[in-house]
């Protein structure tokens, strides 16, 4: 009996056991999904405990996911501010950076804050370095960056020292840097490659070091852009393409607090675009060849080079502020004082409306119109009033600018003329001619992307074989005819030389009628 007793006892306790083992296991398993799946619901309470990372005062720009390390010149930040940002090891998480946009996390808790762990910020500079005394120094990065393929850009901040006519630009290292010497040569003009353009540019050498000549000149608290007037500088187009649109991009953001720093000086260029100048900067031009021969300069901010994005085009993507080419357009026809800012307030402020006007660009050496009276008396018919004109290299560009804002519609062949669009108001309208030769991709890169991004009506007229006047000079069978392409596949000089020197337009106006027909159309609508 005392035997049966015991089995029945010792078999309600492997039940329980077997309950015990079951339950135990339904929780291992419960807490292994929260841990994979909920990580977040396992905070424990705050006892009092800190986390071992300082999280940074809700004050801060680094909280908002505000990167200034790689904008430092433009919004003012100095050394000083880098330092005292990283001694407080603020950290920010990569995750909260998209596209060069502010990222705010609003979905965790504060509790949720204390448990997250993030990763540091790429900044110029990295964390502090603990030397064997205690001591902390600050890394940075390169003084230029050589990798864009269209230009080369130094930028620094601190103790900069610029001799007037040397080719030198001294950044002075701290005495606790304890880094090697550092130096580029740059040449500050924006057709990084071109070897013809370059040759007229003055080449600089950036370098880092621990001491410099004494200063003569401060110049306190306003940065410096240096940059060279000598490339293709005296062609419209490369005014504009290499110097003017990067100017525009590169010292904007300063809102006239800018030094500008000229090498290979030109009096009759800068004076062409003083109005321009005056509307970037506050400060008088440094010729770093003459006014400055024998001064010390010394800064504490510089850029040495443009910042340039594509061809005669600012990408909104990549520029300070967003800034695009109808930013740039806008500032032009602000810098001019020019009358019309859209074709529509043009249409409003001159009641009862007059007729539409046209502007044709003629050129007078390649690429010229052989028909002009006959183009000109079919815009007439049509009912455009026709102005003639082309913008020479040194006439007087704001009475140019002044006379191209006044017209609707601007028509040129393929060639800086076109560059002259940029006074036009939003909302007209330019044709561009394309000369025979598979030159359709040339068009759109130098001036229909261009015009499209200025807000204007873009239209290309791509000729036939009976308006080019290549026809005199080959038979039909020859390659330039039948396989233009090849032309292109032997390089630029050849397309050049072919197509681009030695043709000229006699235009189709029937066919072109049509097309200014159909413009005129959508102006009246």
């Amino acid at each position: 009996m005392v035997t049966k007793l015991r089995l029945i006892r010792n078999g309600n306790q492997c039940r329980k056991y077997r309950h015990a083992a079951v339950a135990a296991g339904f929780f291992f398993v419960a807490m292994a999904f929260l841990v994979v799946y909920k990580p977040r619901s396992l905070a424990v309470p705050n006892f009092g405990f800190r986390a071992s990372i300082a999280s940074p005062d809700s004050g801060s720009n680094m909280v908002n996911g505000e990167d200034h390390a790689r904008n430092s010149l433009a919004s003012g930040r100095n050394d000083d501010k880098q330092e005292e940002a990283f001694s407080e090891n603020y950290y920010i998480s990569d995750s909260k950076k998209e596209s060069g946009r502010e990222f705010k996390d609003t979905t965790m808790s504060n509790q949720e804050r204390i448990m997250h762990v993030e990763l540091p910020i790429v900044s110029n500079y990295t964390a502090p370095m603990q030397l064997a005394a205690g001591e902390a120094i600050r890394r940075r990065k390169p003084l230029c960056d050589v990798s864009d393929p269209r230009v080369d850009i130094c930028e620094m901040s601190g103790d900069i020292r610029i001799t007037g006519n040397s080719s030198s630009i001294l950044f002075i290292e701290p005495p606790a840097a304890a880094r090697p010497p550092e130096q580029w040569r740059v040449r500050p003009y924006p057709r990084k490659g071109d070897d013809t353009c370059l040759g007229g540019v003055r080449q600089f050498a950036v370098i880092a070091r621990g001491d410099g000549p004494r200063c003569t000149v401060e110049h306190g608290d306003v940065p410096a852009v240096v940059f060279s007037v000598g490339g293709y500088t005296g062609n419209l187009f490369h005014d504009f393409t290499d110097l003017l649109v990067p100017l525009f991009v590169t010292a904007r953001p300063f809102h006239g607090k800018i030094q500008f720093v000229v090498a290979d000086w030109k009096s009759w260029w800068i004076n062409k675009y003083l109005v321009v100048f005056r509307k970037l900067t506050d400060y008088p031009l440094m010729d770093l060849e003459q006014q400055s021969a024998g001064q010390v300069h010394c800064f504490k901010q510089v850029v040495v080079g443009l910042r340039a994005h594509k061809e005669f085009l600012i990408d909104p993507v990549r520029s300070p502020n967003g800034y695009s080419m109808v930013d740039f357009t806008r500032f032009m026809r602000s810098a001019f004082s020019l009358e019309r800012d859209t074709l529509s307030a043009a249409n409003s402020s001159h009641p009862p409306r007059r007729k539409p006007r046209l502007m044709l660009i003629a050129r007078k050496q390649s690429r010229a119109f052989t028909n002009v009276p006959e183009i000109v008396a079919m815009a007439e018919e049509l009912g455009f009033e026709v102005m003639v004109a082309e913008a020479e290299a040194g006439s007087d560009l704001a009475r140019f600018a002044r006379v191209v804002n006044s017209f609707d519609v601007m028509v040129g062949v393929h060639g800086a003329g076109l560059t002259n669009m940029v006074f036009l108001p939003a909302n007209a309208t330019v044709v561009q001619v394309v000369p025979w030769g598979a030159l359709e991709w040339i068009a759109m890169l130098d001036f229909g992307n261009p015009a499209r991004a200025m807000g204007l009506r873009y239209v290309q007229y791509s000729i036939g074989i009976e308006e080019s006047t290549l026809r005199e000079r080959y038979p039909r069978e020859h390659a330039v005819f039948t396989d233009p392409m090849s032309f292109h596949r032997r390089g630029f000089a050849v397309v050049r030389s072919t197509f681009m020197v030695r043709q000229d337009v006699k235009l189709d106006v029937k066919r072109f009628r049509e097309l200014l027909g159909k413009e005129l159309g959508h102006m009246i609508q």
